[in-house]
């Protein structure tokens, strides 16, 4: 119980602004404590990188976050850190070392591009310098997409602003509506002082990379650490042990883990939390499902690529997180069309009393349902929780 309450605290859960409007100030100490927010193109509900910041402050404007990275003077920045992802500008120089790995480790057909087309890459880059911020679609044209259908079927100008962003030589200066990457030159988007600023040695990224990441967990093992920010065995374990070293990181057994554990030494103390919010599937507290398993005792998989036919929970399900526990799991959908909330599914989780679960999941859905300008929040259709949930009135 205790490490679950460290882990919580550690990311930034129980600082919710319920009773009043959460500011940029907010926000940012949301970043702080993750250190990251990982973007995914699912928006079946809400874009992925909003929902970790509702989750612990929760209904903010979103605006703020879309200003911190597409907007001067900038404070986020994208690249690829655990997968693509909003990290403050600050850590670009410590994420220079996977940059320079672009021509190695960058996906087959990106890598493919550098031997065979190097011309088209300068001429793509060529293009960003001369028109950007300029998304994909306004310079593709002029480049012959290929008809086979591989991978995502990029065009190979695609494919060049791809390793370009890897290499970091352009970054996104924010998305238009369609969500697209609207590229720029790095040197342009970032603010100076982070443009210029020295790059660190291998070492020292990984150290400081694996220091956030044992910020953010408050309790992990090294394979979590590493797991962060996708950084090498080898650089991850060294890592850890100077921290362990300088005393930064402090081994701890915690019952019923098999690996190592590490606190960081300025993990705050464990307390009861107070609050209720549900937690999006690409959230960094339930990134690494076995991490999950040991704090909170559930078993959390993602099913969005499971056939429908053989999943189990449902699409897009988010845990709900009660207290220190996590007492019920949903699968939702944003009918923006309709204006409401749908709750394709609900279930309870193993040992949480399905009534008080019920009521605090129905006032959390029409917080969330609110937050997203939808007018309610639909009946439950499946699951072991759904009729329960259906009896529980509205608030509104």
């Amino acid at each position: 119980m205790q490490t679950r309450r460290i882990a919580l605290a550690a990311s930034g859960f129980g600082g919710r602004a319920l009773s009043a409007v959460p500011t940029g100030r907010h926000l940012r100490r949301v970043v702080e404590n993750t250190g990251v927010l990982q973007i995914d193109s699912v928006n079946v509900l809400q874009r992925a990188h909003y929902l970790p910041v509702y989750s612990r402050i929760g209904p903010y404007d979103a605006a703020l976050l879309d200003r911190g990275s597409s907007r001067k003077p900038r404070w986020l920045f994208e690249y690829w850190a655990h997968e693509a992802s909003l990290v403050p500008v600050a850590l670009q120089p410590y994420l220079r070392w996977r940059m320079a790995t672009a021509r190695t480790t960058a996906w087959g057909s990106v890598r493919d591009m550098v031997a065979r087309r190097p011309e088209l890459i300068q001429w793509v880059l060529d293009e960003v310098g001369e028109r950007g911020p300029v998304t994909a679609a306004e310079i593709e044209s002029d480049v012959k997409k290929p008809k086979e259908n591989w991978g995502w079927n990029w065009s190979d100008a695609k494919i060049a602003l791809e390793y370009l962003f890897y290499e970091g030589a352009i970054t996104s200066a924010g998305r238009n509506t369609a969500f697209a990457r609207r590229y720029d030159l790095t040197s342009r988007v970032l603010p100076p002082e982070v443009v210029h600023a020295p790059t660190p040695s291998n070492d020292e990224a990984y150290r400081v990379l694996v220091e956030i990441a044992a910020r953010s967990y408050g309790v992990a093992a090294e394979v979590e650490l590493r797991d962060y920010f996708r950084l090498p065995v080898d650089g991850s374990r060294q890592a850890v042990a100077e921290l362990v070293d300088a005393g930064t990181l402090i081994p701890v057994e915690v019952k019923g883990w098999k690996p190592q554990a590490y606190m960081h030494k300025d993990a705050p103390g464990p307390r009861k939390p107070n609050f209720a919010t549900l937690v999006s599937p690409f959230d960094p507290l339930i990134w690494f499902r076995g991490r999950t398993e040991r704090l909170f005792d559930m078993s959390y998989r993602i099913e969005i690529y499971v056939p429908e036919a053989q999943r189990v929970h449902g699409y897009y399900v988010l845990p709900f997180l009660q207290g220190d526990r996590f007492t019920a799991r949903v699968d939702l959908k944003a009918d923006r069309k309709a204006g409401v909330l749908r709750v394709p599914a609900a279930w309870v989780e193993p040992k949480a009393d399905p009534e008080s679960t019920a009521h605090a999941l129905k006032a959390e859905l029409e917080r969330l349902a609110s937050w997203l300008g939808l007018g309610g929040v639909d009946k439950a259709e499946r699951g072991d929780l759904a009729a329960v949930l259906n009896g529980v009135p509205s608030s509104a």
